[in-house]
């Protein structure tokens, strides 16, 4: 997403606690519903902001779905059968659902996107789908649903596997936005953008990504590369890491559900080899840390952002280094563990930007659904003390600033889009947490 410009508001300076955070997740999945029809479809989805993106986009749907299953599973369930209304008949699911036709002549001005199909985008986004398809599962119990689900949502996994996946397993995402980080700096040397003053970020940002596109040949696709000196092939961590976590979240619910074509085990050795695989590529003894990895160069991209920590959220992901990521980095005041934690970008790196200085998303600024993941993570390595000093910090930043796309991870004051849907996540961890 890129379209928002971001704008900050003050915090208030009087104590908020959770029903404060709970009355402006619930507000804004009231506010942010969208119901229709369309294709010969009625629709019922999430969008992330009214303002800023009307659209339903994938990963922000997974979520909206998390939050809604705390709350109302059956519009969680209703969340999830729109979005599967997007796959394709070879499982490719879009970045992108645009099912209001009135406005999809702005998304392709205003999301750099080609459409696909005449009402999608042709990219992808971090495959959430899995795990949100469980957890509104595990909320409404309903089997029948869940066994309606499970093929198309096995589908999209395969498309990945084999359309978008390297011989050892590792996805490959083929421009930043797939990754959903956007302008984060890990891909500014990429893009031939490091090094700019801060105001200059933005504007050369949008004008590389201009260019990027051009690189994609007349007959694209969506597993199409862009080709050329300019062209853009990358193992994005954290984009992996969720697409492992899918795998093993899907193995589960196809244990509990079978399907004759979708064997239980096929997902779960997937995900084991992709983990394997981080380990293998990715990550750096020395900086005891996860690089990404540029495919034009094969080179790891040592900047040091929140997708470094993900792997800790796979089991497979040996203890050592997932005990190294969570003390040196992740717990670390100097990097992460600031006062409304986890900042997008360590603390410590020279592109660290959690004033939007540069007007840049995914620079510095915190994102509850980052949170929101490595708060899981946590919970599964036994670090319960952390994950739940996480949650606190992450609901009370929502309780102060309301449902904002990012927050100051210093001040706790909300940027970009306002009545943004994901940030009620936090209605999960006040759940999990037992804080309502």
């Amino acid at each position: 997403m890129t379209a928002a410009r971001p704008t900050a508001t003050r915090v208030r300076e009087a104590p908020a606690d959770t029903s404060d955070a709970a009355a402006h997740a619930l507000r804004t999945l009231v506010a942010n519903r969208r119901t229709g029809t369309d294709h010969g479809v009625a629709y019922d989805f999430t969008c992330p902001s009214p303002d800023s993106y009307p659209f339903q986009w994938a990963w922000d749907s997974a979520y909206h779905a998390i939050a809604l299953a705390r709350v109302d599973p059956a519009r969680a369930a209703a969340e999830i059968d729109t979005l599967l209304h997007g796959v394709a008949p070879d499982g490719f699911l879009p970045h992108m659902l645009l099912w209001q036709r009135h406005l999809r002549a702005r998304a392709t001005e205003d999301f750099r996107i080609a459409l696909w199909d005449g009402w999608t985008s042709i990219t992808l986004a971090p495959p959430v789908l899995a795990r949100a398809v469980e957890r509104v599962h595990e909320a409404g119990g309903d089997r029948e649903w869940l066994a309606s689900v499970l093929p198309r949502v096995a589908s999209v996994f395969d498309w990945l596997h084999h359309r978008r996946t390297l011989p050892n397993g590792l996805p490959v995402i083929h421009q930043p936005d797939e990754s959903g980080l956007d302008s984060s700096s890990k891909y500014d040397a990429a893009l031939g953008i490091a090094g700019v003053p801060a105001t200059e970020v933005s504007p050369r940002w949008h004008q590389a990504m201009r260019e990027l596109l051009g690189h994609y040949s007349a007959g694209r696709r969506p597993h199409s590369a862009p080709a050329g000196a300019g062209g853009f092939r990358w193992v994005d961590v954290l984009f992996a890491t969720v697409y492992a976590d899918g795998l093993a979240a899907l193995s589960r619910l196809l244990a509990d559900c079978p399907q004759p074509d979708h064997p239980a085990d096929r997902y779960a050795r997937r995900s084991r080899r992709v983990a394997r695989a981080l380990v293998t590529e990715c990550w750096d003894e020395a900086a005891g840390a996860f690089w990404d990895l540029d495919l034009r160069t094969g080179e790891q991209q040592k900047v040091l952002t929140v997708s470094s920590l993900f792997p800790l959220l796979l089991p497979d992901i040996p203890g050592r280094l997932a005990g190294r990521v969570i003390d040196e980095h992740l717990l670390n005041p100097e990097r992460f563990w600031l006062p409304h934690p986890l900042p997008s970008v360590a603390a410590d790196e020279p592109t660290f930007d959690p004033h939007f200085e540069t007007g840049a998303l995914f620079r510095g600024s915190s994102w509850i659904n980052l949170n929101w993941y490595l708060y899981w993570g946590l919970r599964a390595r036994g670090r319960t003390g952390p994950a739940r000093e996480l949650a606190r910090r992450t609901v009370r930043m929502a309780a102060l600033s309301g449902m904002r796309e990012c927050y100051d991870p210093v001040t706790g004051a909300g940027q970009g889009a306002t009545s943004f849907g994901w940030s009620s996540l936090v209605l999960d961890l006040m759940d999990a947490e037992d804080m309502t």
